[in-house]
Formats: C-alpha cells, sequence, structure tokens
C-alpha cells in the first residue's frame, strides 16, 4: 500500500496550492513516502521538494485511506496522512516539478477544481482545529462513489 503525507500551509488567510498539470486539479503540496520514512519526516521533505519551503512544527490533522475500484473490485489502495500548519521558513520555488505553486485565499479554495474528498478534507482543516479520519472510495477515473468522515471533535 502506498503512503502519501501532505500538508496545508495557510498564512494570513491563504492557502499554499499545487496546481497539478494532468487534470488541472489543485491539492495540498506532499508526496510519497520512501521506505521507512516517518510520516512527519516525509511531509517537511516532500514539502520542501515541491515548493522550496521549509515547513515549521506541522500538525497531523488527518489520516486517509482511499480505494479505487473497477467493476466493484479494488484495484488500488493507499494512505494519506495531511497536516497543517502556518509556519515555514524560505523563498518559494518561481517553478516546481509537480505543477503551478499559487498562493490561494482560504475562502476560494474550496471553489477551485479538485477531486471530490480533497473538497471534504479542505473543509474541515480549514474550518475545525480536530482531526478528520475517512475513506473515500473512487472509481478508476476519479469518480468519488462513497466516503466515510469521522471528524475527532
Amino acid at each position: 500500500m502506498q503512503r502519501v503525507a501532505n500538508c496545508i500551509l495557510k498564512v494570513d488567510d491563504k492557502v499554499l496550492l499545487l496546481k497539478k498539470p494532468r487534470r488541472g486539479w489543485y491539492v495540498a503540496p506532499g508526496g510519497k513516502m520512501e521506505a521507512g520514512e516517518n510520516v512527519k519526516d516525509s511531509v517537511v521533505r516532500e514539502f520542501k521538494e515541491e515548493t522550496g519551503l521549509s515547513i515549521q512544527n506541522p500538525e497531523l490533522r488527518g489520516s486517509f485511506t482511499f480505494i479505487m475500484r473497477e467493476d466493484e473490485k479494488t484495484v488500488q489502495e493507499w494512505m494519506m496522512f495531511t497536516f497543517y500548519t502556518t509556519s515555514f521558513s524560505g523563498t518559494l520555488l518561481d517553478e516546481s516539478e509537480e505543477g503551478e505553486l499559487e498562493w490561494v485565499p482560504v475562502d476560494e479554495v474550496l471553489d477551485k477544481p479538485m477531486a471530490e474528498g480533497d473538497r471534504f478534507i479542505f473543509d474541515h482543516l480549514l474550518n475545525s482545529d480536530g482531526q478528520l479520519y475517512g475513506t473515500f472510495v473512487y472509481t478508476t477515473d476519479f469518480t468519488l462513489i462513497d466516503q466515510d468522515l469521522n471528524p475527532s471533535n
């Protein structure tokens, strides 16, 4: 099972998002964990690789399972650990190999094109202090067919 760690960085009522070129969807910067790597080290490393920024004091705010199904059969499954922080150091990259970096006003984040499950995650993490646990089930073309969300508060 693949493991992914990402982070929502919120500064002055804006969130740093990455617009991925394949679908044009916006995501929180992050990426795949390396073998033997803990989730916090992974999110710090991946965030820096994608943005040039060193996040400080990231808090784990979400743990999610993603399941891809085709004809009722599970064809892929991965876990994502989502962190949240408001502090960083460094200079934002002019260009990222992963897509376009953009500071998006908090009140516009949910209007951006993104995977439907991500919309639930952003909504919770930007409007609540608690953790969110969940499972999202998608078709192979990323149509959300089911979700189970359990907030900690």
